[in-house]
């Protein structure tokens, strides 16, 4: 047998580093809003006779071989394949994996290739578990290989595709497909990796120890970024393009008052660039501080907003939006 999965990386349009719990216990109505995009994460589990483990990493250049699943839940480089591996107890297998998105993106790649494996690897033993608990275990099992906290929303597109609101709330986490043409809001959108990796693990967890210390800057921002994510979903749903883009506009101001390393003077070059350009707003994907960035204006300009990125240094990215979310295929 052989099995293939892959999944959809996202755009973050609006409420991210809130679906932390228990951040969005503090906002009443918080949600994010996210579109998947194609550069997809991707792995094979193929079984081998002699009973070993093999993890191989094309993005990490690294290779795991061990006898026993239980050898690996530490001591190596590729902890969260690794743990996933551990918690399904799989032997007898090679696991390859490969990412389409640059390393550090912003754009969930990680939280892509855990849903990737732990479908491919559900279908291996059985596939036991349902589409909650799946979550679950991306979720825990990734706390556990990063060692700070991690948020909800970056599995849902990774599992659904779409464009969609992750509603957030004492009663759990529900994910609402929104009804927005995707070729819409695509033509309108321009994305690039600023050549700088981030760890979001950093960044989100300063913030979130702030805001439960009690820090009412952060507090205030929360606020502000829970309100702009409802206009935005709204305006969105309307198609009121330059609405969204002004919402997207507050969405990153309100975010750089976070903390300092959400953005940088190279960020900050590239986003008045596109500006120039014709970009009606721009925001870096996730916590920030590297990774990609992407902006939004009228479907016109948006070749020119590519040109200017490109020519203030950054790696533009070719992307559709992903109507699909994971994808197993498996072989006899």
């Amino acid at each position: 047998m052989r099995i293939e999965a892959s999944a959809p990386t996202r755009i973050d349009l609006a409420g991210g580093t809130l679906d932390i719990w228990p951040l969005y216990l503090f906002h009443d109505g918080a949600q994010t809003l996210n579109a998947a995009i194609s550069l997809r994460a991707r792995c094979e589990i193929t079984p081998r006779s002699d009973g070993r483990i093999v993890i191989d990493s094309e993005d990490a250049r690294s290779r795991v071989e061990v006898d026993h699943w239980s050898a690996l839940r530490e001591h190596h480089d590729l902890r969260l394949l690794g743990r996933l591996l551990h918690f399904f107890q799989v032997g007898g297998v090679e696991l390859r994996t490969r990412s389409e998105s640059p390393v550090g993106a912003g754009i969930a790649g990680s939280s892509a290739l855990n849903i990737a494996v732990c479908g491919a690897l559900n279908a291996w033993t059985g596939g036991s578990l349902d589409t909650e608990a799946l979550f679950h275990v991306a979720m825990n099992v990734e706390a556990q290989a990063i060692d700070v906290p991690t948020g909800v929303q970056d599995y849902r597109p990774a599992y659904y595709g779409g464009i969609s609101a992750v509603e957030l709330g004492v009663k759990g986490v529900r994910r609402v497909a929104l009804p927005v043409p995707a070729k819409a809001l695509q033509q309108r959108l321009a994305l690039a990796y600023t050549n700088a990796s981030r760890n979001s693990g950093i960044n989100n967890w300063d913030v979130m120890k702030r805001h439960i210390d009690g820090d009412r800057l952060v507090q205030a921002s929360f606020d502000r970024i829970r309100d702009i994510a409802v206009a935005m979903r709204e305006a969105l749903a309307g198609q009121d393009w330059p609405e969204v883009g002004r919402q997207i506009a507050l969405e990153w101001e309100n975010r750089k008052r976070l903390a300092a390393g959400v953005t940088t003077s190279e960020i900050d070059a590239m986003l008045a660039a596109a500006a120039r350009a014709g970009a009606m707003a721009g925001k870096v994907c996730g916590a920030g501080g590297g990774g990609c960035l992407f902006c939004f204006g009228d479907p016109e300009s948006i070749p020119g907003i590519r040109r200017a990125l490109a020519d203030a240094g950054a790696r533009v990215l070719d992307f559709t939006i992903e109507e699909r979310g994971l994808i197993v295929e498996k072989t006899e």
